[in-house]
This record gives structure tokens, C-alpha cells and sequence, in this order.
């Protein structure tokens, strides 16, 4: 009977999906402006996410000069992440990066989406559900229409070699921050206790 009280009801499951699908709109349709403005088709495709003889990896669009956004702070920047955040398994065989970034991104939206469901947490943690789903499924998009996330938001490395990234990690950052602060809340008492 206490577990039922706590899920979180209709309307919050409704908020859930209506936040999610608008921050996902919001990472989608900001890169596809970024393929359009900070990009250029190549005539010639290299392999997919492939290093070459030197570790490197040749972008499938070529970047255009970077423009500023918040000038001397946020510059607009095209890049291509075959990895995880920072890069991460960028080089991995592309089995290991599909079982990453497809099984475990999958599994960890489904804990996250079951503990929202059974009302874990407190209000930042269901704040927190939306963004960090959107921005999983936003670079989970990118990598099954790409093979690739495209990144493009670059703090002006002259302040701080900080590396590219997208709307997507932005709202996976804002999320985990609030999971971090929902985890220093102190809980509080059940209601009867409270009304004692």
C-alpha cells in the first residue's frame, strides 16, 4: 500500500514525457543547425570512425571557421565524436562502442525511467530523469543516423581547454548535478510523522 502511494502520478509521468520530447527536440534541432552552419559536405567519405596510420580520425563533414557565440567565451565549433564523453573509446573496435553506448545507455534510461516511475527521489531527481533520458537519446540518435554525436559548443580554449560538446551533454550534466543534489537532501519524515 506505501508503495503505491509513493509512484509518481499520471500528470508527473505526462510532464516527464512532454519535458522530454522538448529537450530532445532541443539537442536534435540544434545539431542538425550545426550540420547545416558549421559543416560541409565531403565529395569524398573517409571510413567510418576508422584511425588512421597516425591514431587519427578523419571527420565525414568537413568543419567550417568557427563562430563566436559569446565572443571571447563560447565559440560555435564543429566536431565529430565517435567516442563517449571527452572522446572516450573514440579508437574502441566498433562492437565494444555499440555494446557501450547502445546496452549500458539503454539499461541505465531503463533504471532511471523505473526509479522515476516508483518515485524515487525527491524533486530534483525527477527534474533530473527528463534531461539526462533527452540527452541519452539525442547522442543514441546521432550515433545510429551519423555513426557518430555531432558537437559543436566550444568554450574559447584561450580560458579553458574544455572539450567540444553538444546540447545533449549539457542537459546529462545538468542531470546528474541535480541526482547529485537530490542525494544530499535530507529526506523527510513520512507524512503521519510530520502531522504528529
Amino acid at each position: 500500500m506505501n508503495a503505491a502511494k509513493s509512484r509518481r502520478n499520471a500528470k508527473a509521468l505526462a510532464l516527464l514525457v512532454a519535458s522530454l520530447g522538448l529537450y530532445l527536440a532541443a539537442d536534435l534541432g540544434t545539431k542538425e543547425w550545426a550540420l547545416d552552419n558549421l559543416a560541409r559536405a565531403r565529395a569524398e567519405k573517409p571510413p567510418l570512425c576508422e584511425p588512421d596510420a597516425r591514431g587519427r580520425i578523419s571527420y565525414q563533414n568537413a568543419p567550417l571557421p568557427s563562430r563566436p557565440f559569446i565572443e571571447g567565451f563560447i565559440d560555435l565549433h564543429y566536431a565529430e565524436n565517435c567516442g563517449a564523453a571527452f572522446s572516450m573509446l573514440g579508437t574502441a573496435p566498433a562492437w565494444l562502442r555499440a555494446l557501450v553506448f547502445g546496452g549500458v545507455g539503454v539499461a541505465a534510461a531503463g533504471i532511471f525511467l523505473l526509479m522515476f516511475i516508483r518515485g524515487a527521489g525527491g524533486p530534483p531527481f525527477a527534474l533530473a530523469v527528463p534531461l539526462i533520458l533527452s540527452g541519452a537519446l539525442g547522442n543514441l540518435t546521432d550515433r545510429v543516423r551519423h555513426g557518430f554525436v555531432v558537437d559543436f559548443i566550444q568554450i574559447d580554449p584561450r580560458l579553458f581547454d574544455y572539450p567540444t560538446m553538444n546540447v545533449a551533454d549539457i542537459w546529462i550534466a545538468i542531470g546528474v548535478a541535480l541526482v547529485v543534489i537530490d542525494g544530499f537532501r535530507k529526506p523527510r519524515p513520512p507524512v503521519e510523522e510530520r502531522s504528529a
